[in-house]
This record gives structure tokens, sequence and C-alpha cells, in this order.
């Protein structure tokens, strides 16, 4: 597949602190790439350096085969949009209004049905007319994603898109990226809910102390670090440990053909346990 982002040998250092260490991989067109790590990770550094924010201190990142250190020419502008912490919002200005001025900015066809679309994907239909100033933290970011959706990107950076949202909202957001990643925009995603990328990703870097220490799709990385074992939980109440193979076999079918099964699941870590595993540190 042609990859819309690529970086190679990333390096970012403030003063005496190294953010970005010799960090390389790729996004391919039309994915959702996770990238996963606790705060403090670099993840936000590397979305800065990726959109032209920052300059990396040494090594190459190219969007649509451009050096990140160009893609602040408005040509470029309009082919990306970014949620970060910095909302850009202005606080005496509506939600409306605000989306509005951006839909000015970037040149958006039909600005009314548009707004419409991004304020149903982040569910603040009935919110239109607040005061920004006036919203929630958890508002506040929906405003802020809807903002970066209004043009319709071919590559959307989100920095902790729901960071903020409570269970109802993150799954309408959920679902709304997954319909715009239907429609072909590539989303690079930073997170350290485990269970957000085991959702949307089709596939997963770790990210530890600036540094990629993993990347693959989560359901390889879990039958990867699986102990290749299942658990048979019985009418008893017991819960038994069965290898995968001709015993465990045998074992489960003296089970089910006597009516002793209440459930059974295999025991494949979750993307935490992994990244646990691999990093040695937990994820908050």
């Amino acid at each position: 597949m042609e990859n819309i982002l690529s970086v190679k040998s990333l390096k970012h250092v403030f003063s005496k602190s190294t953010a970005i260490d010799n960090m390389s991989f790729e996004v391919q067109r039309g994915e959702i790439f996770g990238f996963l790590g606790p705060s403090g990770a670099g993840k936000t550094t590397t979305i800065k350096i990726l959109t032209g924010q920052l300059h990396p201190t040494s090594g190459t990142a190219l969007l649509f085969d451009v050096p990140s250190t160009q893609v602040n020419q408005p040509k470029y502008l309009k082919k990306f949009g970014v949620m970060t912490d910095n909302s850009g919002l202005y606080n005496r200005l509506s939600v409306y209004d605000n989306l509005h001025l951006y839909c000015e900015l970037y040149s958006v066809e039909n600005k009314q049905k548009r707004i419409d679309e991004v304020l149903d994907m982040v569910n603040l239909m009935d919110e239109k007319r607040k005061v920004v100033s006036k919203l929630s933290k958890g508002m506040l970011q929906r405003v802020t994603l809807a903002r970066a959706l209004l043009h319709e990107p071919e590559l959307l950076f989100l920095d902790e898109p729901t960071g903020a949202l409570d269970p109802a909202n993150s799954r309408h957001i959920h679902h709304g990226l997954q319909e715009l990643n239907r429609r072909g925009t590539t989303i690079f995603l930073t997170t350290h809910d485990m269970l957000e990328a085991e959702s949307l990703c089709h596939r997963v870097a770790f990210l530890n102390k600036g540094k990629v220490q993993l990347l693959d799709e989560p359901s390889k990385l879990r039958r990867k670090y699986s102990d290749d074992t299942l658990t048979v939980e019985l009418v008893t109440g017991e819960k038994r440990i069965l290898e995968n193979g001709p015993k465990g076999a045998q074992k489960l079918y003296e089970y089910m053909s006597s009516g002793q099964v209440v459930t059974l699941f295999s025991n494949e870590p979750t993307l935490g346990d992994i990244f646990v595993d691999v990093t040695g540190r937990s994820l908050v």
C-alpha cells in the first residue's frame, strides 16, 4: 500500500532532554494508526514535528512525500487536520461562529451543511449557539475535534481525542471516526487508552521514552504474546485452564458433552498487558 507518512531516524532534543530518539515508522494511506504510550513518552512532540510545528533535531519525516518542515504551506495545510490540547478556538464566539470562521479559512463549500455534519459527528448539535467560554472541558474537546474535521482532510492527527469524554460520547466519536476512515481519511491517533486502540486501529506502535518498541496489528500482537491456552468456567464455578491441542480438546469435549460449560474464552493478553511486558512501564 501507499505510504501517506514516513518517518526515518527521527530525533528531537529539548535542551538536554531527548524527547524522540531514532524513531522510524510508516503510516499507510487509508488506515487508522495508533501511536500508544503513557504521558511523557513523546506522542505530542511527534505530532508537532509531523505537522511542521517543530523541526526535528535530526532524521526525516515525510507527509505526502513532502518534508514535514515544509507542510505549513497553504497547499498542504488543506490536506491534513490536527487536534491537540491547544484548542485554537475563540472564547467569545459561539461554537457555530468558530466553525464558520474556520470554514472561511479553509474555503469549505456548503458551510452550513458541513458544520451540521461535524457537529452531529461529535454529538454537539444542541450546543452550537453556546459561547465557547461556557463549555465544559469535554465539550471543548469535541468542538476542537469538529474543527479538525471541517475540511475533510486526507490525513487527520488526533492527540488523545477522547481523554476528557464520558463513555457514551467516546463511543459516538469512535463511530464517527470509523465512518470518516471508511470514506478515505487516514487517521493518526495518539492515546494511552488501549481499549480505544483495540476498537479503532488497524496497526499500533508502542512508544516508550521516545522510541518505537513494537509495531503491528493488534490481533497479531495478542496472538504473538498469547500463552496458547483456553479458560473454561464450569457450572460449579470452577475455572480450568486447557492447553490448545489434542489433550485440551478432549477435556473440553468431556466438559461440553456433560453440559458443564458456562463460558469459554482464550487467554490472549490485552494491548495493555503486552505494553507492560515489552516496555516494563504502565500506561499512566
